[in-house]
């Protein structure tokens, strides 16, 4: 095999007892768990809105996102569920760039998966401590789940690992909202074979184990727009895209039909600036049908404390190296806008 082993990755066990999650913060994950369950069951009629940066690239500036989102929950807690994404894992289409904080723990220096590991946890327990608001992560590693199992509240699989078999099959035995997003393609079938997937049981290998699985019937969708062969952006948000979708999850008969709308990405033509638009857009949409109305159950939405992004070599506090996002100021105006409209 032509192959270097750098070092051995840190057990399970080890990783637990030394970075342990507290019990009063485990409660708040468990309820928060049960609230966002409710919401893509029909049971609560608040939307679930995942937002914050693209990648979490520095601790610091994450825990004061963190805080501020927490004061704005209490602001809006009648009307939607406030989730942070704490996104530690950067799919990249080429293998080239910022691959996340999993990789690096500082951005600037060289990969240790190991430290990286230990770096991630520990900011993911310190953003629950400081804002009591369990995060969402996107899973690009299926067998780093357990790690951070006792802390996410929400799992994003991506429009890169969507028609991944071992994506799929792990995530029918979690059990927390998994949302898959359309393929970067746009075939919605892609997409809904993927739900179908995860909400089934399975027997399959895992870390080392024939497992078994009984099906995550709380896995859902995420329209994050498509991309053509020649670069060209298609948004998939607008009132007939949502319908189409609609009638596709009626007949495949799929458990808690839900849908999340990503608004940047495709969607957005990655111009951060009219994440607002298309919220807005979306929730007029939700006028004229019943059907979206109860499928249509929140946004993804990419933010950090300032706006745009930045070189990774930059050093601006709150400003993404990866994709842009809406700074503060317009997140929390748009939060809030949302709130009234509701």
């Amino acid at each position: 095999m032509n192959l270097t082993y750098i070092r051995k990755y840190p057990s399970l066990g080890d990783i637990l007892e030394s970075q342990p999650l507290a019990a009063d913060l485990q409660e708040i994950k468990n309820k928060r768990d049960v609230e966002i369950r409710n919401i893509l069951s029909g049971a609560d009629q608040r939307l679930v809105v995942l937002i914050g940066p693209c990648s979490a690239h520095h601790a610091e500036a994450v825990y004061e996102y963190a805080t501020r989102l927490s004061r704005l929950q209490e602001q809006v807690q009648d009307k939607m569920v406030l989730v942070p994404r704490i996104y530690t894992n950067k799919p990249r289409t080429t293998g080239k760039g910022y691959k996340g904080m999993l990789h690096q723990p500082n951005h600037r220096d060289k990969p240790d998966m190991s430290k990286g590991l230990q770096a991630i946890r520990e900011m993911h327990i310190t953003a629950l401590s400081l804002s009591h608001l369990p995060a969402a992560d996107e899973m690009l590693y299926p067998g780093n789940y357990p790690y951070l199992a006792d802390l996410l509240s929400y799992v994003a699989i991506g429009a890169r690992s969507v028609e991944n078999q071992e994506h799929r099959l792990t995530v029918s035995g979690l059990d927390v909202p998994v949302g898959m997003k359309n393929p970067t393609s746009g075939d919605l079938r892609v997409m809904i074979d993927s739900i179908y997937a995860a909400q089934s049981s399975h027997v399959f290998v895992y870390n080392g184990w024939e497992v078994e699985t009984s099906g995550n019937p709380l896995a859902h969708g995420v329209l994050r727009g498509a991309m053509d062969r020649y670069g060209n952006h298609f948004p998939n948000y607008h009132y007939e895209d949502l319908i189409l979708l609609a009638e596709m999850y009626l007949k495949r008969s799929l458990q808690n039909p839900s849908i999340i709308v990503d608004t940047n990405h495709s969607n957005s033509g990655k111009k951060f600036g009219e994440q607002p638009r298309i919220v807005m857009e979306v929730m007029r949409s939700l006028k004229h049908s019943d059907i979206l109305r109860k499928l249509v159950k929140g946004f993804m939405i990419e933010s950090f404390l300032l706006e745009g992004a930045q070189d990774p070599s930059g050093e601006e506090f709150g400003k993404s190296i990866t994709d842009p996002c809406l700074g503060w100021e317009d997140s929390e105006k748009l939060i809030l806008e949302l709130a009234e409209f509701l």
